[in-house]
């Protein structure tokens, strides 16, 4: 966790952003912890010669622009705190050292970019999924439990983990890349450089990736009609829409992302024994589809299942935006713990 510039009172009104692979999504969030409005642009694509990550923060400066204008002048006036979040390893001093999902921040220091746009403002800069961790277990679905791990299952997998009631960083501030445990060494290619990682089997683009293997090899004739005819083109969205259509071959591919999401669970509950589970990220808008599988792989797989309450699985309660919630309340209180 990272902060710059001098505090703001924002009369209790506290911004938000999440920054993901594919939208820049932010919130207001008035002193009851109400989302006063909601801003999404498109993550910006980087463009050749352009300074690394310098759009990226240019689109945050653009989002908070916007929550502001829905406030009143004395609320703007007042100058809210603002939280940031990032996907991958965000280090204690606010350098992104590795993301595999937004390359265009790999090494940047988000302290001096934000601070160039947004200058003066008191800006919190933490990982995404630690911030989404924080908003389900502050005001969301984990109320009430300790202990929880956090999968944030969206272009890739983040993940947060809350012990004894704290956000949990490590001694760098890596802690959660849950998304890039190693699940089969002989696997796809990973944007991380390796290969089988979990994310590449249980995310959104996991989706996408066992989508185009099944066109591919044949299968899924209506949906890559529906792509123009060409297997490369069909995306994670193309097949879930299929599967909700009662495409029943899209509908058992969605199942099988179902199955490896439940297969990582298992084995991280081995590792961290949460008292509950939480998911969110952009799968879950198809999650009637894959949910149910995920549970029964989970409880089929996790160590000692029948001997074990089963932490239960379930869905944020506030979807995709659990992230930028999150910032708003670290960037209110100033810390992430």
């Amino acid at each position: 966790m990272t902060q710059t510039g001098d505090p703001g009172s924002g009369a209790g009104v506290a911004l938000g952003v999440d920054v993901g692979g594919t939208k820049v999504f932010g919130v207001a969030l008035d002193p009851d912890n109400e989302i006063l409005a909601e801003v999404r642009v498109p993550t910006p694509v980087p463009t050749p010669g352009a300074s690394s990550g310098r759009s990226v923060a240019i689109a945050v400066a653009e989002v908070v622009a916007r929550l502001e204008a829905t406030l009143d002048r004395a609320l703007r006036a007042a100058h809210a705190p603002i939280g940031v979040g990032v996907p991958g390893m965000m280090d204690r001093d606010g350098r992104l050292r590795f993301s595999p999902n937004l390359p265009q921040g790999h090494g940047v220091d988000w302290r001096v970019l934000l601070s160039e746009q947004l200058a003066g403002r008191e800006i919190l800069i933490e990982n995404d999924a630690n911030l989404a961790a924080l908003a389900e277990h502050e005001l969301g679905a984990a109320q009430g439990y300790d202990q929880v791990l956090m999968a944030t299952l969206g272009t890739g997998i983040g993940g947060g983990v809350i012990v004894d009631g704290r956000v949990v960083v490590g001694g760098s501030g890596f802690a959660g890349e849950i998304g890039h445990m190693v699940v089969d060494p002989a696997g796809p290619p990973c944007p991380c450089g390796r290969r089988g990682c979990w994310e590449r089997y249980a995310s959104g683009g996991g989706l996408g990736l066992a989508a185009r293997e099944a066109a591919l090899a044949g299968q899924l004739g209506d949906v890559v009609a529906a792509a123009g005819g060409d297997p490369e083109r069909v995306r994670g969205e193309d097949v879930s829409a299929a599967a909700l259509a009662g495409d029943a071959g899209a509908a058992a591919v969605v199942e099988q992302v179902g199955w490896w999401v439940g297969f990582g669970l298992a084995n991280l509950v081995g590792v961290l024994d949460p008292e509950c589970i939480v998911l969110g990220g952009g799968l879950l808008a198809a999650a009637s589809l894959w949910l149910d599988a995920a549970r029964n792989s989970f409880s089929a797989l996790v160590e000692g299942g029948s001997n074990r309450a089963l932490a239960p699985i379930v869905a944020a309660h506030f979807g995709e935006g659990a992230g930028a919630v999150g910032a708003a309340l670290a960037a209110r209180r100033g810390a992430i713990w």
